[in-house]
């Protein structure tokens, strides 16, 4: 038997995330995320020009995510076969410092939905990507899962740092988040 902690998967727990839209950097994409009964439904337009990216993300957590017992992250995604990216910062020294110039140190997973339904996605910690806005960053860095402190579910015309989405459709989009946890 596999252990397994709910992380986000009530209407509660997703109240407080907020959407980031690429307007931050000039660009006219629309989209909004409200806490629903089946998770986090994010909808909007997505306009590739100026831009091409959408997102929601959690508040900061005052207090980290030890999660160091766990082999990664599990998502519970309606992504009409769109490939999404699910973003992690944690709460280590170089984190915190990045967060205050840049946006920050994010660790990045691209998610494959299936066309209808839902998609299961385990992603273990080791896959995860540091970047900084979409961008590779050349410093070896190490995955805190003793300290995650921000969760984000991105849809981009970018796809793993440095790469474009193969999968990317601009144009009106709804995404249901059902669920997140640690396996």
């Amino acid at each position: 038997m596999s252990l397994k902690k709910n992380l986000f998967a009530s209407s509660n727990e997703f109240k407080d995330w907020i959407t980031i839209n690429d307007t931050i950097m000039g660009g006219s994409s629309k989209a909004t995320c409200k806490s629903q009964s089946l998770g986090l439904y994010f909808e909007g337009d997505l306009i590739e020009e100026n831009g091409g990216f959408v997102s929601c993300r959690s508040p900061l957590l005052e207090n980290p995510l030890d999660l160091s017992s766990f082999s990664g992250i599990q998502i519970e995604v309606d992504g009409q076969g769109r490939t999404l990216k699910f973003a992690v910062a944690c709460g280590d020294p170089l984190t915190k410092f990045s967060q205050s110039f840049s946006g920050g140190v994010k660790w990045v997973a691209e998610v494959c939905t299936k066309d209808s339904g839902t998609t299961s996605v385990r992603i273990p910690f080791e896959q995860f990507e540091s970047s900084i806005r979409a961008k590779p960053i050349a410093l070896p860095l190490k995955f805190s899962s003793n300290s995650i402190v921000q969760f984000q579910l991105l849809y981009s015309k970018f796809g793993i740092a440095g790469k474009l989405n193969s999968d990317f459709r601009p144009g009106p989009f709804s995404i249901m988040l059902r669920s997140i946890s640690a396996y």
